[in-house]
């Protein structure tokens, strides 16, 4: 959830997001990475954070 691709849908069955692979999934997207390649995601980056 820290990874700046990371976005939420509306969609119940698969409530999770990746915009760099534009996928969805029920499971956080770097873990269906990880399942499906056996390699951490290559497309991560930490979100900026928000100033108050």
């Amino acid at each position: 959830m820290k990874c700046k691709y990371f976005f939420v849908t509306w969609d119940k069955n698969f409530p999770k997001g990746c915009k760099a692979f534009n996928f969805k999934t029920a499971i956080l997207p770097s873990q269906d990475v990880y399942r499906s390649s056996g390699q951490q995601c290559m497309k991560y980056e930490e979100k900026a954070l928000r100033k108050p």
